[in-house]
């Protein structure tokens, strides 16, 4: 197993491929390191050499920002979403859409699973 930024990369498959195991790098990402090490696209992994794959590493950690970092980065943008009290920061407090989408019907996986509410009417007393 190839270990990069922390992620064990999968050796059987395409270069292009493995890279996108890990969090933070696309397929449009991993074309361009590939690209700049010089490797094939169809290159498997594991039939790079260990200087090409130990050049790969240094790019991704110097250029990028992946895994647990990117993680951490994103969760606190949203804190200051929140702090600031902008629009976004409400909507992601709410577990609501943030992004404009209609919540009057769908946004289902949004706002959890569907709470019926009653008519409001009491039941009327039985006679006897």
């Amino acid at each position: 197993m190839i270990r990069i930024a922390g992620v064990n990369l999968p050796e059987k498959k395409r270069a292009v491929i493995a890279l996108t195991y890990i969090k933070g790098i696309g397929l449009s990402l991993s074309k361009k390191i590939l690209k700049e090490v010089g490797i094939s696209e169809d290159e498997k992994l594991e039939n790079i050499p260990e200087e090409k794959i130990e050049q790969i590493r240094q790019i991704i950690e110097k250029n990028y920002v992946v895994e647990g970092d990117l993680r951490v980065e994103v969760s606190n943008n949203i804190k200051r979403l929140k702090i600031i009290n902008a629009y976004r920061g409400i909507r992601h407090a709410r577990n609501l859409p943030v992004r404009g989408q209609r919540t009057k019907t769908n946004a289902r996986t949004k706002r959890g699973k569907r709470v019926t509410v009653g008519s409001g009417r009491k039941k009327a007393a039985d006679k006897t």
